[in-house]
C-alpha cells in the first residue's frame, strides 16, 4: 500500500504511529511509537516527536526541535529552529519517578515559538500567541500575545497575519481589529 505521506529515508518511523495525508519527514527524523501527526505538516532535519505526542494539521517543525511526549501542537502551529519543549519540571539522570510527574503542555492553534525559544512544561500558549527568539516561557501565554524574554512576558499583541498589532489594537499590515478577553484577544 502506498503511503500518502513522505518520509526520508534517513528517517525512522516507529510502529504503531499515525501520520496525516501530505505530512513530510525529513532527513535524520525520528517519530517514535503512539504519535499522531495530522495532516500536511513538515518535519525538518534532526526532529524527534516523542512517544504519544500529539501534532495538529498544517503544522511546520523546523530543525532540531523535540516534541516530547505530554506535548501537544494544535492546527498551523510554527516551531522554528532549536526551539526546546520540556516535559519534567525536575529531571534527574538517575531518578525513578514515573511519567506521572510529567506535565502536560498545549500549544494553541496558530502559534508560533521562534528560534531557540523554550517552554517549560505546563505552561499552555494561546490560540494564535508568538514566542519571541530566545525567549523562555515559564508562564501561561495569552491569546494573540507576543512575548519575549527571560522570563518571557507580554511585549504586545499579534495578528492573525503575525504582524505586531498598534495601540488600538489594529494590525498596520492588513487592517484586522482586535478587543481584548479574559483569554487574550479576538477579532472585531
Amino acid at each position: 500500500m502506498e503511503k500518502s505521506y513522505f518520509v526520508h529515508p534517513t528517517s525512522i518511523v516507529d510502529d504503531n504511529v499515525e501520520i496525516g495525508e501530505g505530512t513530510k519527514v525529513w532527513h535524520f527524523s525520528h517519530i517514535m511509537s503512539g504519535a499522531k501527526i495530522g495532516k500536511n505538516c513538515s518535519f525538518g532535519q534532526n526532529v524527534n516527536v516523542g512517544n504519544n505526542a500529539i501534532i495538529g494539521d498544517n503544522c511546520r517543525v523546523q530543525n532540531n526541535v523535540s516534541i516530547y511526549e505530554g506535548i501537544e501542537l494544535g492546527n498551523n502551529v510554527f516551531c522554528g529552529p532549536s526551539m526546546v519543549f520540556t516535559n519534567d519540571p525536575f529531571p534527574r539522570a538517575d531518578s525513578d519517578k514515573g511519567k506521572e510527574f510529567w506535565k502536560k503542555t498545549i500549544i494553541g492553534d496558530g502559534s508560533s515559538i521562534c528560534a531557540n525559544a523554550t517552554i517549560v512544561c505546563g505552561h499552555n500558549l494561546g490560540k494564535r500567541a508568538m514566542v519571541a527568539a530566545g525567549a523562555v516561557v515559564t508562564k501561561d501565554v495569552l491569546d494573540h500575545a507576543l512575548v519575549a524574554g527571560v522570563p518571557a512576558r507580554r511585549i504586545g499583541w499579534v495578528c492573525d497575519c503575525g504582524t505586531k498589532l498598534d495601540n488600538d489594537l489594529k494590525c498596520p499590515y492588513c487592517g484586522k481589529e482586535f478587543r481584548k478577553t479574559d483569554s487574550g484577544l479576538t477579532e472585531k
